[in-house]
């Protein structure tokens, strides 16, 4: 295979999670045992540095039809808002007829809280029954997968283009950038929202790596991939959603707009930490390996002493987590999940069953915590489970400057 970013082709192996489902395909009684595996692995550029997957899944498969919801949690919601007032203020107060297009929109969560602050907006989702969702709260969505052709049918530039937790996953990686080129206004601001993958190695956050992630950026590699695009980076901050994701403000190279000071100081910060040298993940793999070790040892001592032991949230990483230990029934009694789209499925390779969070009554002596990014709201709403002896372990527990 070719580097997505470069299309050099010194690749070298970095990291092996085995096979693995597509891990959003959660699965109906009748589907138990008959989903599809796909190989789970990170590659290095030695020309680029980008860490990527050695195996593509296709779009058509992953995202045409999926489950997964943005407006779920009120943390993503919560910040998703602090985004748009932040990029509002720098980039947009006071601007006459100010407009966003949203790629991978998902419900429309992001979008509305744009609408609240003044702006048109437009989403391009591709899964239509998720669109339909957005369309249906007032959010005008696309059901496209988005690309150069799409960009170029919308017939509109915009003030703003925002990618949250998006342009990790394109197929189309290339296409889409010229899209987003072609899209954004002369003085225009592209907001890409990604996992980092330094706070993915500082946290052994390894369940981000599923197959929808292609591409796992840090400063460097994603400039290099702006760049090809006549687009670069000038300012951008880490916030801790997801356990550590960047948000870069992105415009055309010839707007030459300087570098702010703090993206400056984070891409001193990974030059320092080594993110972009293949030795920092051959140590990560090395670590990962033995967090399987430490989880599952924690799991069979708590099934011997009698512990019941369900898991809490069924997030699309969750399952990366499960498959890769080998977590299944015999150490979590179900999922408890919030999302109704997810009612009665089990979740993939593992056929863990999924419950609703508010029809359960009976709970377990722990909560295994798939969903550990969103800690804090969690620790906050279930604190009478706890006051009551309820343990809630997060096998994943991200530093707190990530």
């Amino acid at each position: 295979m070719k580097c997505r970013i470069c299309d050099g082709t010194d690749l070298v192996p970095a990291l092996d999670l085995g096979l693995q489902p597509w891990a959003n395909h959660f699965l109906s009684a009748d589907e138990v045992g008959s989903e599809p595996k796909y190989p789970l692995k990170l590659v290095y550029c030695q020309d680029c540095a980008c860490v990527q997957l050695d195996y593509t899944v296709p779009k058509e498969v992953m995202f045409a039809d999926h489950t997964y919801v943005s407006g779920t949690t009120k943390t993503l919601a919560d910040h998703f808002m602090r985004t748009a007032k932040e990029v509002d203020r720098l980039f947009t107060t006071g601007r006459p007829g100010k407009s966003v297009l949203d790629i991978g929109s998902n419900d429309g969560t992001q979008l509305k809280q744009y609408k609240e602050l003044g702006f048109e907006v437009r989403g391009v989702e591709s899964c239509s029954k998720i669109a339909k969702l957005a369309n249906d709260s007032g959010i005008p969505t696309v059901a496209e997968f988005f690309n150069e052709g799409t960009a170029r049918n919308l017939n509109q530039k915009f003030d703003v283009i925002n990618a949250s937790g998006v342009f990790f996953h394109l197929e189309e990686l290339h296409s889409a950038t010229r899209g987003i080129k072609v899209a954004l206004k002369p003085d225009g601001v592209f907001v890409i929202q990604f996992l980092y993958m330094k706070s993915i190695v500082e946290n052994l956050a390894f369940d981000q790596i599923y197959h929808e992630h292609l591409l796992y950026y840090t400063l460097k590699t994603v400039e290099r991939l702006l760049n090809r695009h006549g687009l670069t980076g000038f300012d951008g901050y880490l916030s801790p959603i997801h356990g550590g994701s960047m948000i870069l403000y992105v415009t055309h190279q010839e707007a030459n707009r300087e570098t702010s000071d703090r993206l400056r100081a984070l891409i001193a910060e990974e030059d320092a930490a080594r993110s972009n040298e293949l030795s920092t993940y051959q140590k990560f793999a090395e670590k990962v390996a033995a967090m399987k070790r430490e989880t599952l040892a924690f799991l069979e001592g708590a099934k011997k002493e009698g512990k019941r032991i369900f898991g809490f949230g069924a997030p699309v990483k969750g399952n990366t987590f499960l498959n890769y230990c080998g977590i299944g029934k015999q150490h979590l009694d179900c999922l408890v999940e919030k999302n109704e789209l997810r009612r009665g499925l089990h979740s993939p390779g593992m056929h863990i069953p999924i419950v609703i969070e508010k029809e359960v009554s009976d709970h377990p002596d722990i909560y295994f915590c798939l969903a550990w990014n969103f800690k804090d709201e969690i620790l906050k709403n279930n604190k009478h489970l706890i006051d009551h002896g309820v343990s809630f372990f997060f096998p994943v527990n991200p530093k707190e400057h990530a």
